[in-house]
């Protein structure tokens, strides 16, 4: 037998062909051209044991600032430098180590992960029998046989089923989200053979595109079978491989999420330049000083160890000079930074995962974060993007009410209806049978004769909630869906007789179209074909029937927040089916644009049709959502809402969440505006009612929460002519404008949005003039592209599958999780994050500003102020735990008062801890304890005897008194600023103390065999024996501290923020409560 699956004029070179069971005609044959397939091995890890070494490293160095530091640990190596390459190789080192692990341990757990699919079980039909191999041997042109409950191991040619009618239930959620059944369709030459000897004696060709990454275009969709994807409530299949390893769909679609980067890493690069910028300078400067130092002849090298006139006169010096200086100083960029902060946004991740508060009894999940490297944007969101259905409501469906020729018919309050109408019995009937809903079968009982005894026993499976929703409420009425066996539809009637339907096409529901259709033949030979749709796309379609009155229902309902479908249908003559079904047959057959030839096609057919009603389907608004946009607003967040519901369903559900009120002026900008005016005298005049508003307010001086007075209303096709570039090639004046009036309205509502308008939206809200921050929240694979577009995209767990939640970079159980999220744990987040980042720059100003002071006393000599070791673990080990726990810990205010007060959200809107205001101030208040540490200890020592014995400090221990006043000094700094105090935080900061000391204590008091000289012994226990000392290390740590906690009792008096206004009314709250229980 031969047979040829797939046809098309297409080239050669843009199609395949495949031997089914690799019966190639013998070599020679005119016309063969054998082709090399890839095998079914999948590979998504990104190194192997060989090249993860170099490719890591290469990927590691890209980054600045490592790069930065490999450059200065080389010039160490290669001139003469003050400092050991110890003092900057063991801290790179420690970085690159610990980000190879981390990314090492993310690939190990990529290639375990491949391994596992690569080797899981297939089995095989070879010489008629089945066969057990492992899945990366499966090739192009292997008959395959499936299980089910089995995965399918790549993209299969469906040849045959266990199921009578050669239909198989699959479902796609590890592809496309989407959890429920959908129904595929063996080859209609192939389907009768169930075997595995009548599958092996089969002889065809199967000829099919090039593979291509789109999983909603495949070649004949209802025969292709998807890699990933499940065989569900079928025995078996066969099927043949056309796709293998990273050439199927699943595989081509593997690509990395665009690379985010949130504000707070944005301003760690620009600080990062500018103490660049202050390294240089200060190498610069010292350069030139030691030069005009040295100028002076008496100011020269010692006698012994003068200058010949060949080294004077070398250019080259005076350059490694200033790389000398560049490795001196090179510690005011910190490289550990960088760690602490990966480390923190990682670590910190699980407190938002931990959250009992945000955990979901009923669906039984949690929050999920997808990305730690946004944690602090969550705490800068000024604009909201969500979706509606499923994501604000529930998108649980019931049937409610539907509208036939006119009449209203209550489901759950009727319970007959007139026999005699004719449209009546159609109306039914086309809800019964126009749809692509299963039933799910029972093997203990006989489907058939169960529902004859029950009514209520089916259990229905479909794609869309919609759809359950209407055949359940059907059932209610009389008319009961039972199966599709052999391609007849079984319905059973009100009077429990069964009805057959042949089905003989089904018109597939897509968002272009917004409508499904089918095609049956029924048992008197009659051909209908029957059609439900959004009203846009019913009604112009329609050439009789009881228009205005089913029109008007459906505006009510949908103004009442109700889904509306109208149904229509008509009559086919057998000629009419017959070129209808040519015409489909030629466009599901094309290689080359089958998308466009088939909607051409269904727009031939599905027209001048009969009118025979609307249904009406309620989605309850899920709980707490009125109070979560409340919350956000509040909180200077402004929503809006981006769903393709028809506008007034999608109003009314606006009003219901508190996102529109009764005072909202709504301003409109949709088609039917546009049509009675030009788009640019929509645009003007909307824009001159909002500003002159603004105006007004303003001047009444009255709070700008006075403004939120408007709601805007966009649709699709609006959306559409702003978008579009003019004749003159500019679209900018429209779009400025439209912005313009959103950003004076307190609420916009853009219904009638397809996917990619979604991202439309939300690309141009970051990209115009403010870049505000922007936040995308949605359930459903629609709603993916604008999770990905915005600057954090959230997914819901939700109903319509689980692919917005794995493109998001977090994702929660329900929307009413979105203001702990944000205002609580986002606020939290950003706090800590700041501080850890302006505090890295503060001691690391504290650190290197005394090295440089210190130059200007030691004739540019590039002499260390400290010993190597304090240099080396300064930021390793000195200093880095405690800020890294009070990144991890600090609460400034409660989690309770965060969610009670939205308003203080506002405190930390716009980056505003990491202003240059407040990154000045950090490096002045640096800046200042430096030279406190310097000079104070200059001063109070200079030309002192302090030791006992009568002993003068030399330069390491001057060195080491400024090393520990430094220490003690940004760490008491950090405990000032700790609001939150747990016994983790004391153990940390004052431990850190500690160990310094005892660090000190044993690297000066114990004579180390492997160095070979010890210029530390004995100096911090000879510090220590001096009272002088002491005082000294005291008052200099008390004078470095003052002005930065005079600024705090200032500011907090005179310009106090509200945070810091709810902190002292909590504190007067404590204490009066600690007053009366002391009574």
């Amino acid at each position: 037998m031969s047979s040829n699956c797939c046809a098309g004029e297409e080239n050669w070179v843009d199609s395949r062909t495949i031997y089914v069971g690799h019966r190639e005609p013998p070599p020679g044959t005119e016309a063969y051209i054998p082709q090399r397939f890839p095998d079914n091995r999948i590979v998504s890890s990104k190194y192997t044991f060989w090249n993860f070494v170099p490719k890591n490293l290469f990927e590691q160095f890209r980054r600045i600032a490592n790069f930065y530091f490999l450059i200065i640990f080389l010039v160490q190596l290669i001139i003469d430098t003050p400092t050991s390459p110890v003092t900057s190789g063991l801290p790179l080192l420690f970085v690159i180590t610990v980000t190879a692990i981390k990314q090492g341990y993310e690939d190990w757990l990529r290639h375990k992960a491949d391994n596992a699919m690569n080797q899981c079980p297939v089995h095989f039909i070879q010489h008629g029998k089945l066969v057990r191999k492992q899945s990366r041997k499966l090739r192009v042109g292997d008959i395959v046989m499936v299980k089910e409950d089995e995965t399918f191991p790549c993209d299969l040619i469906f040849l045959s089923s266990s199921r009578g009618d050669g239909t198989c239930f699959v479902t796609t959620a590890s592809l496309d989200g989407e959890s429920s059944h959908k129904t595929y369709y063996a080859v209609q030459d192939t389907k009768a053979f169930h075997n595995e000897q009548e599958i092996d004696a089969l002889h065809a060709t199967i000829e099919c595109e090039q593979p291509q990454p789109d999983l909603y275009k495949p070649l004949g969709s209802e025969n292709l079978l998807l890699r990933g994807a499940t065989l569900k409530n079928t025995e078996k299949i066969f099927g043949v491989a056309i796709y293998t390893g990273m050439e199927t769909k699943m595989a081509l679609n593997y690509q990395a999420k665009s690379q985010k980067r949130s504000a707070v890493e944005k301003s760690m690069n620009v600080f990062l330049i500018v103490y660049l910028c202050i390294l240089i300078s200060k190498a610069l400067i010292n350069t030139v000083l030691k030069y005009v130092w040295q100028s002076e002849p008496f100011r020269d090298e010692p006698w012994y160890n003068q200058k010949t006139e060949p080294e004077r006169k070398r250019n080259l010096v005076s350059f490694t000079d200033f790389l000398a200086f560049m490795v001196l100083f090179n510690y005011i960029i910190p490289v550990s930074m960088y760690v602490t902060v990966e480390m923190q946004k990682f670590l910190g991740s699980y407190f938002l995962t931990w959250d009992e508060e945000m955990f979901d009894e009923d669906t039984g999940e949690g929050p999920l974060v997808n990305t730690s490297d946004l944690n602090e944007e969550l705490g800068q969101i000024e604009y909201v993007f969500t979706d509606k259905t499923g994501t604000l409501t529930e998108n649980n469906m019931e049937f409610v009410e539907c509208c036939i020729e006119g009449h209203v018919y209550y489901i759950n309050t009727i319970s007959y209806f007139d026999h005699t109408l004719h449209y009546e019995e159609l109306f039914f009937r086309a809800l019964c049978l126009c749809h692509t809903v299963q039933v799910k079968d029972d093997d203990s009982v006989d489907g058939l004769k169960k529902n004859q005894l029950s009514r209520r026993s089916c259990i229905y499976i479909s794609s869309s909630p919609d759809e359950v929703a209407l055949v359940e409420g059907i059932q209610r009425l009389g008319y009961t869906y039972l199966r599709l066996k052999d391609n007849f539809m079984e319905i059973l009637n009100r009077e429990n007789n069964l009805e057959k339907f042949e089905l003989l096409e089904v018109l597939s529901f897509d968002s272009v179209r917004r409508r499904m259709s089918v095609i049956v033949k029924s048992s008197t030979g009659d051909i209908f074909l029957f059609c439900k749709g959004a009203d846009s796309s019913i009604f112009p379609r329609v050439k009789e029937g009881k228009i205005d009155q089913i029109r008007s229902r459906v505006e009510r309902n949908a103004v009442e927040g109700l889904r509306t479908l109208c149904v229509a249908y008509k009559k086919l003559t057998a000629e009419e089916y017959s070129n209808a079904q040519k015409l489909l047959q030629n466009a599901k057959l094309a290689l080359q644009d089958r998308e466009k030839k088939l909607a051409e096609v269904y727009e031939k057919i599905e027209r001048d049709f009969i009118l025979l009603g609307a249904t009406a389907v309620e989605d309850r608004l899920q709980e707490k959502a009125a109070d979560t946009i409340e919350a956000l607003q509040k909180a200077g967040i402004k929503v809006w809402v981006l769903t393709g519901d028809k506008m007034e369903t999608a109003a009314a559900t606006c009003y219901a969440c508190k996102l529109f009120r009764r005072n909202t002026q709504i301003l409109e900008l949709t088609t039917k505006k546009i049509e009675e005016q030009s788009l640019h005298d929509v645009l003007f005049d909307l824009s001159k009612t909002v500003l002159r508003h603004n105006v007004y307010i303003l001047s009444l001086n009255r709070l700008s929460t006075d403004m939120q007075d408007y709601g805007l209303i966009i649709d699709g096709a609006a959306l559409s002519l702003i978008m579009k570039p003019r004749q003159d090639g500019s679209s900018a004046n429209y779009r400025e404008l439209f912005l313009e009036i959103c950003r004076n309205c307190s609420a916009v509502l853009c219904c009638r949005m397809a996917p990619l308008q979604k991202a439309q939206i939300v690309k141009l809200i970051k990209l115009s003039k403010e870049h505000p921050i922007t936040l995308a929240i949605g359930d459903g694979a629609n709603d993916v592209s604008m999770i990905l577009e915005a600057h954090v995209g959230i997914g819901i767990i939700g109903k319509e599958g689980r692919q917005a939640a794995r493109n998001s970079d977090y994702a929660i159980p329900k929307f009413k999780h979105l203001k702990k999220m944000l205002l609580v744990h986002g606020h939290f987040y950003y706090v800590r994050i700041s501080e850890l980042v302006q505090y890295f720059f503060y001691k690391n100003v504290c650190f290197i500003f005394p090295q440089f002071l210190y130059q200007f006393f030691c004739g540019f000599s590039q002499q260390t102020l400290y010993d190597t070791a304090y240099l080396t673990l300064y930021n390793i080990s000195f200093t880095s735990l405690p800020i890294l726990l009070y990144g991890l810990m600090e609460q400034h205010v409660s989690a309770d008062t965060l969610k009670r007060e939205p308003s203080l959200y506002r405190d930390v809107a716009k980056n505003a801890l990491l202003r240059w205001r407040a990154f000045i101030y950090w490096t002045f208040l640096g800046v200042f304890d430096a030279v406190v540490f310097f000079f104070g200890a200059y001063f109070l020592f200079d030309n002192t005897v302090v030791t006992s014995n009568g002993q003068m400090f030399g330069n390491w221990t001057f060195g080491t008194l400024v090393f520990t006043v430094l220490v003690f000094t940004v760490t008491l700094k950090l405990a000032l600023d700790t609001h939150y105090w747990t016994w983790i935080n004391h153990f940390m900061i004052w431990g850190s103390l500690v160990f310094y000391i005892i660090f000190s204590l044993l690297w000066g008091g114990i004579i180390w065999p492997f160095l070979n000289y010890q210029r530390m012994y004995y100096v911090f226990m000879q510090m220590l024996s001096s009272g002088p000392a002491w005082l000294g290390i005291i008052l200099l740590i008390t004078v470095s501290l003052l002005p930065d906690v005079l600024k705090k009792v200032l500011c907090r008096q005179l310009w106090p923020t509200a945070t810091e206004r709810i902190q002292v009314k909590i504190f007067f709250v404590l204490k009066l409560v600690f007053c009366i229980t002391s009574l």
